[in-house]
Formats: C-alpha cells, structure tokens, sequence
C-alpha cells in the first residue's frame, strides 16, 4: 500500500491510471490482478476522509513502462465486478482522475454556520439524500483556517442533488438557515459564469456516459458481481440455464412423402402412415376417444296370454283300440 507522498514521486512513464472501479476493488486486489500482465512496484486508491471508501478510481505504478504500456493493451475495458475498467497514462493531479465521478451536480450551501458546521456535519445531513462525489469542502481562510459560511459539494447524480435542493433549502443546520442551490459554472480560466449546474445539457451528458458504463464493451467479464475473487483471477462459475423446450408440433414440419415404389419390384408399397395425433396445447394430452356404443336387435315379442276356455279331451279316433270298462260294484 503506497502513501500520497511515495505517489507523488512515482514514474509517470511506469504508471497507469485505473477508473470506474467498483467499491469492491480494494489496492490489494489491484496489485494481485495487474501483477499478471507485469511487476507491480505500487498501487495507490484515494479515499474520502470521512467515509474510508475510495473514490472510484487509482493509480498503479509498475517497475518498467512496457509493462504499463502492456497492462493498457491487455486490461482496458475489461469488466471488473460487471463495470467496463478504464486503464490509461495519467498523472496524480489528471482532472479525469481527482473527479472520476463528477457529472456537474454540484450544489453550493450558502450562510454556512461557522462554529457549529464543520464538514463531517454536511456529510452526515447530505448523504442522506445520495453518495457524494468527495468530502464536502467548506471554503476557509488560508491565515485562520476559520469558515467563510459557505460550502461546496458533489454528487453523482442529479436526482440526488434535486432532492437536497428540495428539501434542505431554507431549513436550519446549526444556528443558520442555510441556502442550497446549483453552483456557478467556471470558466476554462476559473473564473464564474452567470450559468449554474444542473442544466439540460449536463444532465443528457450524464445519462450517456451512465448509459455507456453499463453497456461497456462486449469482451469478457473478468470478475461478476457478488462474486469471490481467488488467487488464479478466475471468475466463479456460474449455473447454467437450461436447454430451451422444443417447439411445439403445429411448428414441426410435416413428415416427408414416402418413395415410390421402384417399377418391377417384388416389395409391396409400404402402408399408408398412421392418421396425425390432434394437435393440443403443449403439455394438455389429447381427450380419451368416444365409447363405442354397440346397437343390439330388439327383444322377441311377448307369448300370447292363454285361453282361458276349458279344453275338452279330443275324442279317439275310429277304429282306436280301447280298454274295457271296470266291472260293476257288487251289492249286498
């Protein structure tokens, strides 16, 4: 881990500067992935006073500027954590670097009380509303250090500056009411402008460059979000998706006609193909077949009821042999 001190005083022509880092990154993890393309001597990341994280950005310093020159070549824009790195030659005092994250909402804070207002008190009441871009800077005087009451501070989006607006102008932060409002724009030689921040121009050029971070380029993703970073630099493996179902059979091509028979052959033609399934929903099988009702002949008629005259015995016929009658009672 290098001071600022030992990073003023690095090699320019060695050191390469590292943007759009995710708060995940941290100098040991930097100087374990850019020792793969070349022999890291440094590595430096500026953190804000107050909340220890750092700001986006940092600096590595290698033992030779091929190596950097190489690490240019190999590392830029290649996804770390999901978000697009940018590797470059920069100097610690590059305007892109000290504001890596400045997109113009940038607020000043007017009648700032000087005794009970310091900067970590306008750190704990806006972050609130949105991350802040670096430490709220309080303008003092170079003989006392004593507060001018007023203030300037960033954040990284213009929802976030819109909020404070909203809702901190004219409320009561110490023993003053307090003005908040879109700071004065400068000029390229410093001087202010009569156009404050936060105009229509700035805020399209804002959503592209968030708009361009997101997408990044197409190349591989050297680390995914939430993931463990390991001594190899391999990324952890993640779950595969399953194979897409098949389409459905009204999609499905029907079967080919079957071949002619060739003339003279003794094979007979093969029989015709079965007829299709219906075609239902995919996953509802097709309704059970309709019963086969079976139609029976009718029942016999009835026999006639029988006559209820009584039946006399049918006299014998001529010429019928007959027994004798039984002989008489005998009397007494």
């Amino acid at each position: 881990m290098a001071s600022l001190a030992v990073v003023e005083h690095r090699n320019q022509d060695a050191t390469v500067y590292v943007g759009n880092l995710d708060q995940a990154c941290s100098e040991e993890l930097l100087t374990e992935l850019f020792s793969q393309v070349g022999r890291v001597a440094s590595v430096y990341m500026p953190k804000d006073k107050l909340s220890g994280q750092h700001n986006g950005y940092g600096f590595v310093e290698f033992l030779d500027a091929v190596d950097a020159d190489y690490a240019m070549t190999i590392l830029h824009m290649m996804k770390l954590f999901g978000r697009p790195v940018r590797v470059s030659k920069s100097s610690l005092n590059d305007e892109e670097g000290r504001h890596s994250r400045d997109i113009g909402a940038n607020l000043f804070i007017g009648n700032v009380d000087p005794i009970d207002v310091n900067e970590q008190l306008l750190y704990e009441t806006f972050t609130a509303f949105g991350t802040l871009v670096r430490t709220p800077n309080i303008a003092r005087d170079e003989a006392t250090q004593q507060s001018k009451g007023f203030a300037f501070l960033s954040y990284d989006s213009f929802q976030a500056a819109d909020m404070a607006i909203e809702l901190m102008n004219g409320q009561y932060l110490g023993n003053r009411q307090i003005q908040v409002n879109y700071a004065w724009k400068k000029d390229a030689n410093g001087n202010i402008t009569n156009e404050r921040h936060g105009s229509r121009a700035e805020r399209m050029l804002a959503e592209a460059k968030r708009a361009n971070q997101q997408l990044g380029p197409s190349g591989p993703t050297l680390f995914r979000p939430n993931s463990t970073f390991a001594s190899t630099g391999q990324q952890s493996t993640g779950s595969f998706l399953p194979p897409p179902p098949p389409p459905p059979l009204s999609s499905m091509p029907p079967p080919p006609p079957p071949l002619p028979p060739l003339a003279g052959s003794a094979i007979p033609p093969p029989p015709p193909p079965p007829p299709p399934l219906p075609q239902t929903a995919a996953g509802v099988p097709p309704p059970p077949p309709p019963p086969i009702v079976k139609t029976l002949p009718p029942p016999p008629p009835p026999p006639p009821p029988p006559s209820r005259k009584r039946s006399h015995p049918t006299p014998p016929s001529h010429g019928a042999f007959l027994p004798p009658p039984p002989p008489p009672p005998p009397s007494f």
